[in-house]
């Protein structure tokens, strides 16, 4: 949108000198609004031409002066190209402080995830979780390291991130740090988010990840057979310690409860559901969407069992669990004395959930979902596409179908 813009110098009267000189101000007016510099210079007041909008007279200092107050206007209007062309309003202020040469204060891409990672820490619980701001740092951490390493500078100014920017960092994490492919993409989607605020505040004109494609490869997800859960059950563990870990990760088999989940379940989280049954309703912590899960029998089993633990009781929650860094150690020591070659985590237990104790039992995917407590279904059917047995069983359903229905095809031709 076009702006009106003057330029006038004149002289200030209240601010005459003792000697009779007035000093000559250049007042800059857009869209109505005002703002004056001081040109530092001074004339008497029948030497000044207000029609013509500069001094009179053919002496040396008069051409000099008029030469000076004409570069000044040249001044101005470079400062106003330059605040177009780095696409940056032009009002009063901005120009003004172009002019005086006082640069508005840069942002810079550290400061920026450190703000950022601040404002996370405080909405920790209200939107957030720890986990969450650990990855943030994490990345930040990265950023300042792979900076220091491709370009020898422990910040960068926001607008001169581009593309080549993003795929440095993108083989900097791969080979420097050795990440996966999908941890490095998880990372970058961290920056990413830091760049979209830059861009909301016109910190940066153009995106640089316009242009950037790239996708998460699918990878494999383990779970455990029903043979292997059992085998974790039967197993006498010689530590009262692996056994409240192994009880744990069979709960959260039996109830794909994440491990911040399953921590914090309290008494409130038991609930009478619709069949008059016990159910568990919680919030997931990861994504604050709700979870409804009907309580198998040996889910109840294991909450029986630990009911009266001290250690339950003193924290107001219904079972006492470990740190998520012991729980997985202790797991690793389990999968040993069970000799399952599966790298047992307390994530793995969801999987298993989905997998081994639904789906496989013919719990229908929109009912698993909900159970997960996932925002989209396509987050499920990644557990249906490794069921390669429930196939079988719903081909073998499907081939009895055809044996049974004699008015079916007439498929004796074929045989001939």
């Amino acid at each position: 949108m076009s702006k009106t813009f003057g330029l006038l110098f004149y002289l200030k009267k209240s601010k005459a000198s003792a000697s009779g000189t007035l000093p000559i101000y250049l007042r800059m007016t857009i869209d109505g609004k005002r703002t004056e510099i001081s040109t530092k210079r001074t004339i008497e007041i029948k030497k000044w031409s207000v029609e013509a909008n500069k001094a009179i007279g053919r002496t040396e200092d008069i051409r000099e002066l008029n030469a000076y107050l004409d570069s000044l206007v040249s001044k101005v209007y470079q400062c106003q190209r330059d605040l177009i062309q780095d696409n940056k309003e032009v009002t009063t202020e901005t120009l003004k402080n172009k002019f005086l040469g006082i640069e508005e204060k840069q942002v810079t891409l550290i400061n920026l995830f450190k703000d950022h990672n601040k404002q996370v820490e405080k909405l920790i619980g209200n939107g957030y979780s720890a986990g969450t701001l650990e990855r943030y740092k994490t990345v930040c951490k990265h950023l300042q390291e792979f900076m220091k390493h491709t370009y020898n500078v422990s910040d960068f100014r926001l607008n001169k991130i581009n593309h080549k920017f993003i795929t440095d960092f993108e083989f900097y994490l791969k080979s420097e740090r050795e990440c996966a492919h999908n941890t490095t993409i998880k990372y970058i989607k961290n920056f990413k988010k830091i760049v979209r605020i830059a861009i909301a505040n016109d910190w940066i004109v153009k995106d640089p990840f316009l242009n950037y494609k790239v996708q998460l490869k699918e990878v494999k997800r383990e779970f455990l057979s029903e043979e292997e859960m059992q085998t974790m059950l039967d197993k006498d563990l010689h530590t009262h310690r692996l056994e409240l870990v192994r009880d744990i990760f069979i709960f959260c088999c039996y109830t794909g409860l994440a491990y911040s989940d399953v921590k914090k379940l309290s008494k409130d989280s038991i609930v009478i559901g619709i069949d008059g049954d016990k159910w568990i309703k919680t919030n997931r912590t990861k994504t604050g969407t709700r979870s409804s899960i009907p309580l198998l029998p040996p889910a109840l089993k294991i909450l029986k069992k630990y009911e009266n633990s001290p250690l339950s009781v003193s924290k107001g929650v219904l079972l006492p669990v470990l740190s998520n860094q012991k729980s997985n150690a202790y797991l690793k020591e389990i999968a040993d004395l069970c000799v399952i070659k599966k790298n047992l985590t307390t994530h793995l237990a969801r999987h298993t959930f989905a997998t081994t104790v639904t789906l496989s039992n013919g719990v229908g995917i929109e009912s698993v979902s909900k159970m997960l407590g996932h925002t989209s279904i396509k987050t499920t059917q990644h557990y249906a596409k490794i069921l390669d047995s429930k196939v079988s069983d719903d081909m073998a359903i499907l081939k009895q179908k055809f044996i049974n229905q004699s008015t079916h095809l007439n498929l004796n031709k074929i045989a001939q």
